[in-house]
């Protein structure tokens, strides 16, 4: 393993465990971070919506990157989410992630203005001058209401530190017209559980993935079977996975996951507020189905 990032393979979008009282559970998230490791990830992506990004402090956000750099000792790459308001934020901070020594930036759109594509591309190409860090475009209208265009794109591939695309547009059809425009100058990371197989199969470079977070060893075999060829049995284990899959696509992702996580050993419940633990019927039925998961998981070779 290498910390040189070439945009392939798995990368989770690791969750920021807490203790009950709120502060960051540094001993659990290192805890899941081994375990993301040994089963063979790619690189590990900080502080993204499943990681709790809305309810970081900026500089919770620079120890959680001191920390993980600390416990995966370059074995893999560090990523750190970078999702700000305003483009000086943004320059600042991408600035500062490079000085601490993240390996890469997964980037969003401006957050709360809903920008056009003009003030899109402008964002992106201000933090794209102000490092040298490798950067992953977060592509998601569905979520975030802007929708990074086979045209803007045209733009910025003139700047060489954007390299790669979280495609989560939810339109398998994207990774074709991405791939037919820009060949492999765009690697392209699948951003959706519920179609990670297929994207894969169409020719993505990897996955930023969600519920890899419980079932790091699941998912890599899926991965590992794909990118041999080997289809029949990643859609076996496609098939296994799909009702766990489908924890990612829920307003409560995040909830949902720390609880299949915590099934797992390798994480707790805790969320911050305004979040709040599920309870009731809802955490019932939900543990059901991590429950079901765990009992009929499939033999790994």
């Amino acid at each position: 393993m290498s910390t040189k990032l070439n945009w392939e393979g798995i990368y989770p979008a690791v969750l920021t465990p807490f203790i009950k009282e709120g502060n960051i559970d540094f001993e659990m998230f290192a805890v899941n971070t081994e375990a993301q490791i040994k089963a063979g990830v790619h690189g590990i992506i900080l502080a993204g919506t499943l990681g709790e990004a809305s309810v970081l402090e900026t500089e919770e956000k620079f120890e959680l990157l001191q920390y993980a750099k600390k416990i995966t000792a370059d074995r893999i790459p560090v990523i750190l989410n970078l999702s700000e308001n305003t483009t000086k934020n943004a320059v600042n901070f991408a600035q500062k992630a490079k000085e601490l020594g993240a390996d890469g930036l997964m980037l969003l759109p401006p957050m709360r203005y809903k920008a056009d594509s003009r003030e899109v591309v402008e964002y992106f190409k201000a933090v794209a001058t102000a490092t040298d860090l490798p950067i992953l475009i977060y592509n998601n209208p569905v979520d975030y209401g802007i929708h990074v265009t086979l045209e803007m794109f045209d733009e910025l591939i003139e700047y060489p530190t954007i390299q790669a695309v979280k495609e989560s547009t939810r339109d398998l059809a994207n990774v074709t017209r991405m791939i037919n425009r820009f060949g492999k100058r765009i690697k392209i990371l699948g951003g959706v559980d519920t179609i990670c197989l297929e994207t894969l199969m169409l020719g993505a470079d990897g996955l930023v993935a969600g519920l890899v977070d419980a079932f790091p060893n699941e998912t890599m075999a899926m991965y590992n079977y794909a990118k041999a060829g080997e289809y029949n049995k990643a859609v076996a284990i496609y098939r296994w996975f799909m009702p766990l899959l489908e924890l990612d696509i829920h307003p409560k992702l995040i909830q949902y996951i720390k609880l299949a996580a915590t099934a797992e050993g390798i994480s707790n419940p805790y969320v911050r507020a305004p979040r709040l633990e599920l309870q009731g019927e809802e955490a019932q039925k939900v543990n059901k189905i991590i429950e079901e998961g765990r009992a009929n998981r499939p033999t790994l070779d």
